[in-house]
């Protein structure tokens, strides 16, 4: 894990409904929440209830997982969680968009059920889903409204990205349809990081910028800025700065903090 134990990690649902009712414009999104780890009836109705108090802002990322022993320690299985993701996403589509949902799947089911309230967003929020390997990127090109990537090198989101419009196609969907973000977790280092393999968003501010224009040039059609892991930003003050820093950073080049 790229953080010590004792990192305070807020249920995400919990802190975006905080920043719902703090906020009147800006999208609420997980980036992303473990979907197979959690009760879809639960996930369904925080996601939905989460919806209509923003006024339908949400943005649901979500992934599958892959550290086992996060899924041990709490009970959860791990070795049929691709499964359990592709049900529950279509459980929580049925519910969401049914008035009387049913669905029935080998790991979970629901008859004739109520579920209320709908969300705002219509058919529902969108799903955007955070992968890497190719069956990954193909659920994502099949059953979300869009992929999510992060903490790779900027060359090889883009191919991911490509992949994910590639598979669209071939599952006769309409990739431009559908939405691609980038997480950028950044570090930013006094000098150039000279790695071929780079994650995105980790070096200099000249490289970040440069892989923010790349991912533009590409057709990513959002990136957005994670500052969690940067090692000073330990105050509000400073985070706002960064904030400012990075808007606009793909027109000019970024001034001081």
């Amino acid at each position: 894990m790229p953080a010590p134990p004792d990192t305070p990690f807020h249920d995400p649902m919990m802190a975006l409904a905080f920043v719902a009712g703090a906020t009147t414009r800006i999208r609420l999104a997980t980036g992303v929440l473990v979907l197979p780890m959690r009760n879809p009836f639960a996930v369904a109705k925080a996601a939905a209830s989460l919806d209509v108090m923003s006024g339908g802002r949400f943005i649901f990322g979500i992934g599958i997982g892959w550290l086992q022993e996060e899924f041990e320690a709490i009970g959860a299985p791990y070795e049929d969680r691709a499964r359990r993701t592709r049900e529950y996403i279509a459980l929580m589509k049925e519910l969401w968009t049914s008035s009387t949902p049913t669905y029935r799947g080998r790991l979970v089911s629901a008859a004739k059920i109520g579920f209320a309230p709908k969300p705002v967003q219509q058919p529902h929020p969108p799903i955007l889903v955070g992968a890497f390997v190719p069956r990954a990127l193909d659920r994502a090109a099949r059953l979300a409204d869009g992929f999510t990537g992060c903490c790779a090198p900027v060359d090889a989101l883009i191919s991911m990205m490509g992949a994910v419009r590639e598979a669209a196609r071939e599952h006769g969907r309409d990739p431009a349809g559908l939405q691609m973000v980038m997480r950028c977790l950044v570090t930013i280092t006094p000098r150039p990081v000279e790695d071929p393999n780079r994650p995105v968003a980790v070096g200099s501010w000249e490289q970040i910028r440069e892989d923010v224009i790349k991912m533009r040039d590409a057709g990513v059609d959002e990136v957005f800025f994670d500052l969690a892991f940067q090692p000073d930003n330990t105050d509000r003050g400073t985070l706002m700065r960064y904030l400012e820093r990075f808007r606009g950073i793909a027109e000019a080049a970024p001034a001081g903090v």
